[in-house]
C-alpha cells in the first residue's frame, strides 16, 4: 500500500424514528374513539450527519441564505490482470473539501480543493470548483471562473453521481482529463428545452487558472426533455459540440479540434438507459476517434437501495496509436492503440444515495495495436470503492 497514514472509513447507522405518539382521544361518552396520530416523521440519522455541512442558513438574511462545506471523499481498491502484466493497490481517488455560499438569493461562490491524501507532498493538488454564478432564473445562470466543462455523457455526470466505479476511455480520450476549466458559460432551462454555452481556456495549465497562453475552445449544448412525453421520472437528449484552437502549448485539455457528441439518459421506475455517441477530430499528430458507449441498469430492489449496472464501451481511431487506455488498465499498459473494447458489470448498494455509496465494477477489456509498438491489451479488472460526498 501506498498510504501514508490510515484512513478512517465512515460508519454509520440505519433509519430511525422520532419519538410516536400516543391515541388521541375524542369527545367523551360512549362514542368516544382513539384516533390514531398522524404518522410519525422518519428521519435518517444520515440527514443529521450531512446537515452539519450547512454552516449557516437564514432565508430573512438579504445578504447571506445559506453557507456550506462541501467535498468529497472517494476510496477505490483495484485489482487488474492482462496479458500483459497484473496490477493491484488501494487508492485515494478523490479528496476535495470547500466552501459554497448561497447570496443576494441567486448569486452562488464556490471554491473547492483538490487534496493528495495518496502522497501528501504536498497535500494541496489544485483548486476545482472557484467561480462566482448569477442565476436570476431558471431560463438564465451566468457563470464566471473555473468550472466543469460539461459535454458527452460521461462529462456531464459528476464523479459523485456515476453509476460506475469510474469513466471509461471516452472520459480518457474525448472528454477532457481535467474536468475544470477557466471560462465564462450561460446556461438555463426554457421550457422543454436545456442549452448551454461556454468559452474557456486551455493554456498552460496550472494548478489554479492557467497561464492563459496556449488557445481556448467554445463549447455549445442543446438538449430537450422528454420526460413528459414518454412518461419517464427522466429523459433528456442532448447534443454538444466543441472547438478548439489548436495549439502545441495546449496542456489543460486533450488534442482535440472538434468534438462533437449526442447522449442521452432515461429512467421510468427501477430502470435506466443512457447512451453516447462521440467523435472528435486531432490535432498535432492525435488521430481522429470514434466513440460508442450503452448502459442500462436496474434498481434490484423497490427501496432503491440496490442497483445492477452494464456498460459496453467502443472507441476506434482513424490510424494508429490514437487511444489511451483507461485509468487503471494504463497503469499495466502505457501504450496506445487504434480498436478498444469494454464489457463491465457492476452494483451499487446506496446506504444514502449518491452521497454515500458502495460501488464494485467488473470488467474485461481488449485494445488493438496495429502498429505493435506496446499498445495491446487484453484483460480484466475489479475495481469497488467507497464514495462520499457531501
Amino acid at each position: 500500500m501506498k498510504f501514508r497514514f490510515t484512513l478512517p472509513l465512515l460508519a454509520v447507522g440505519a433509519m430511525h424514528c422520532l419519538h410516536a405518539g400516543e391515541p388521541v382521544v375524542t369527545t367523551s361518552g360512549k362514542d368516544a374513539k382513539a384516533v390514531a396520530p398522524a404518522a410519525p416523521k422518519e428521519e435518517f440519522i444520515y440527514d443529521k450527519i450531512w446537515g452539519m455541512a450547512v454552516l449557516y442558513k437564514n432565508k430573512d438574511n438579504p445578504y447571506i441564505q445559506e453557507l456550506s462545506l462541501v467535498g468529497r471523499e472517494h476510496i477505490d481498491w483495484f485489482y487488474f490482470d492482462a496479458d500483459q502484466g497484473q496490477d493491484d493497490d488501494w487508492v485515494v481517488r478523490r479528496t476535495r473539501i470547500g466552501l459554497k455560499a448561497l447570496m443576494f438569493e441567486n448569486i452562488t461562490v464556490h471554491v473547492e480543493t483538490d487534496l493528495n491524501l495518496q502522497n501528501p507532498d504536498p497535500i494541496y493538488t489544485k483548486l476545482t470548483d472557484a467561480y462566482i454564478a448569477w442565476a436570476p432564473s431558471k431560463a438564465f445562470k451566468l457563470t464566471v471562473g473555473k468550472q466543469s466543462a460539461k459535454f458527452t455523457l460521461e462529462g456531464w455526470t459528476s464523479s459523485n453521481q456515476l453509476l460506475t466505479i469510474d469513466r471509461s476511455v471516452i472520459g480518457t480520450n474525448i472528454w477532457f482529463p481535467e474536468e475544470y476549466m477557466p471560462g465564462v458559460s450561460i446556461s438555463g432551462e426554457v421550457g422543454k428545452w436545456l442549452y448551454s454555452v461556454g468559452y474557456y481556456s486551455s493554456g498552460e495549465a496550472t494548478p489554479e487558472f492557467g497561464d492563459f497562453n496556449a488557445g481556448s475552445f467554445g463549447l455549445v449544448s442543446i438538449g430537450y426533455n422528454f420526460a413528459e412525453a414518454l412518461g419517464a421520472d427522466k429523459a433528456i437528449l442532448r447534443a454538444d459540440y466543441l472547438y478548439q484552437d489548436p495549439n502545441a502549448g495546449n496542456t489543460f485539455t486533450r488534442p482535440n479540434e472538434q468534438v462533437g457528441s449526442v447522449n442521452f439518459v432515461y429512467e421510468k421506475g427501477r430502470f435506466g438507459l443512457s447512451g453516447d455517441m462521440s467523435a472528435s477530430e486531432g490535432y498535432l499528430g492525435q488521430k481522429d476517434l470514434f466513440a460508442l458507449q450503452i448502459l442500462p441498469s436496474v434498481y434490484l430492489n423497490s427501496s432503491k437501495t440496490l442497483q445492477g449496472v452494464f456498460r459496453y464501451t467502443y472507441m476506434n481511431s482513424d490510424g494508429d496509436n490514437g487511444i489511451r487506455l483507461a485509468r487503471y488498465e494504463n497503469r499495466i499498459v502505457s501504450g496506445r492503440g487504434d480498436e478498444y473494447n469494454e464489457f463491465y458489470a457492476g452494483l451499487n448498494w446506496y446506504l444514502y444515495g449518491h452521497k454515500l455509496k458502495l460501488q464494485t465494477g467488473v470488467q474485461y477489456a481488449t485494445m488493438d495495436d496495429a502498429a505493435d509498438d506496446g499498445g495491446e491489451y487484453d484483460g480484466w479488472g475489479i475495481t469497488t470503492g467507497l464514495r462520499i460526498s457531501w
